[in-house]
């Protein structure tokens, strides 16, 4: 069995009975890559009529050009989630547009799809490793492989929601045999496909999508030309739908941007009972919700767009 690298135990400021651990779960030709995990507090309920509670996987948010796995906003998010019985673990993953300029015009579109491409699926590629790594040292580290969902925020969303597509597609290199998420939670999250419009084999697992019909940096809907773009909530609930699919649920607020990635810790009383009915009972549960809630904060940095992010 693979040896967990094991660098240091710290009590974290921010938690009062949790303890973050760190580990070294990857290396790259052009950086390490680190988890944290975050304990459920002793003595919040870990288990519901005696189903295991699952570990809630966090891929944070950037644009693929910033970020880090521990953002002090989703700080009190993961209390929450420990304070409810859950394990969290938070991964680093490669950042592929980081210095990325997009070109003008057409041309500079289409160059720009194939690094949006390749930034998503190293991503995916490191998230594959981070479960691999997990599987490997499941005893040492006392998490169960199979019972994990995986969420994410904006540009995490979007590796969080491909990786799903990978798996259901048979690309499941760098994963344990069989492996399944049990669940996905996306905030402003898509596809990104250079190969035409996302095409599910089979259903996904329980997916949990929350995204502003607003959203210009993270399409709602779609964006892109000749089969070169990114799929968003709206595409993939319609799709799904059309195929039948059950077990999902989107909520799409109603006029909101990119503040969506950040609505973690505002949105429990959506994120409980899709973790606990969808993913932990296994109900078929389907909702599409339409949510205008002016008590819901706007986000710090505005509205985001790719021109704003990576126009040169």
């Amino acid at each position: 069995m693979r040896k967990i690298a094991f660098f240091f135990v710290l009590l974290a400021a921010a938690f009062s009975a949790a303890a973050q651990e760190t580990y070294l779960y990857a290396e790259r030709d052009t950086c390490s890559l680190y988890m944290d995990v975050f304990r459920a507090a002793p003595g919040s309920q870990t288990s519901l009529d005696s189903l295991q509670k699952p570990t809630i996987l966090y891929v944070f948010g950037g644009g693929f050009i910033g970020g880090k796995r521990t953002e002090p906003f989703i700080m009190n998010w993961f209390e929450r989630l420990n304070s409810n019985g859950y394990t969290v673990v938070t991964i680093d993953y490669r950042l592929g547009m980081k210095g990325y300029k997009m070109g003008k015009g057409l041309r500079g579109a289409y160059q720009a799809s194939d690094r949006f491409y390749e930034s998503q699926q190293m991503g995916v590629e490191d998230l594959f490793a981070a479960i691999s790594f997990i599987n490997d040292n499941k005893e040492e580290l006392g998490i169960d492989p199979a019972n994990i969902v995986v969420a994410g925020s904006s540009a995490g969303a979007i590796i969080a929601q491909a990786a799903e597509y990978d798996i259901v597609s048979g690309r499941t290199e760098g994963l344990p045999e069989g492996f399944q998420f049990k669940g996905v939670m996306a905030f402003a999250g898509a596809v990104i496909s250079v190969n035409g419009d996302p095409k599910y084999k089979s259903a996904p697992c329980p997916v949990l999508m929350l995204h502003g019909t607003a959203d210009e940096a993270v399409a709602y809907t779609k964006y892109g030309a000749m089969g070169r773009g990114i799929w968003g909530s709206d595409y993939l609930a319609g799709h799904w739908a059309k195929k039948g699919f059950k077990g999902y649920c989107i909520y799409r607020f109603t006029g909101r941007t990119h503040d969506v990635a950040a609505y973690m810790n505002y949105l429990w009383d959506l994120e409980q009972p899709f973790l606990e009915k969808n993913v932990m009972q296994g109900i078929d549960r389907t909702v599409d919700a339409t949510v205008d809630d002016p008590s819901l904060p706007g986000a710090s940095w505005g509205q985001v767009s790719l021109d704003t992010m990576y126009r040169q």
